[in-house]
């Protein structure tokens, strides 16, 4: 809701055409974040990688290396721009989105330790 009149403004882009784009963006994200975080989890279950602060830093630095690398002949196909403005954006809505990532994850992971440990007490 916040990035897509900056972004318009920003690049002199119709609003509507610009949130069209941040729309099939957030729902390929979603997608490419399930595989990305199955074959992560797989990976993370096999070498008993335990959920650190560097290992989720690991986790969204791959996940958005990935997703970039589908979003960005994408961007610069739907918007008829160059690859190196597509990438300018890409990485503006990446370094947003890496922080919010981050942050989410982080406070997934304290939630779901307490919960956890909040559930064998209980028992």
């Amino acid at each position: 809701m916040i990035l897509v009149p900056l972004m318009s403004y920003g690049f002199g882009m119709d609003m509507l055409h610009f949130g069209a784009l941040a729309l099939i963006l957030a729902v390929c994200a979603m997608a490419s974040n399930m595989i990305y975080n199955h074959f992560y989890e797989m990976v993370e279950h096999r070498y008993g990688w335990r959920r650190t602060v560097p290992m989720r830093i690991l986790h969204t630095l791959g996940f958005e290396a990935f997703f970039m690398a589908l979003a960005l002949p994408l961007t610069a196909w739907w918007l008829d721009i160059g690859i190196l403005d597509a990438l300018l954006l890409d990485v503006t809505f990446s370094i947003f989105f890496m922080i919010y990532a981050f942050c989410f994850n982080w406070v997934f992971d304290i939630a779901r330790h307490r919960l956890a440990g909040w559930q064998a007490a209980r028992r």
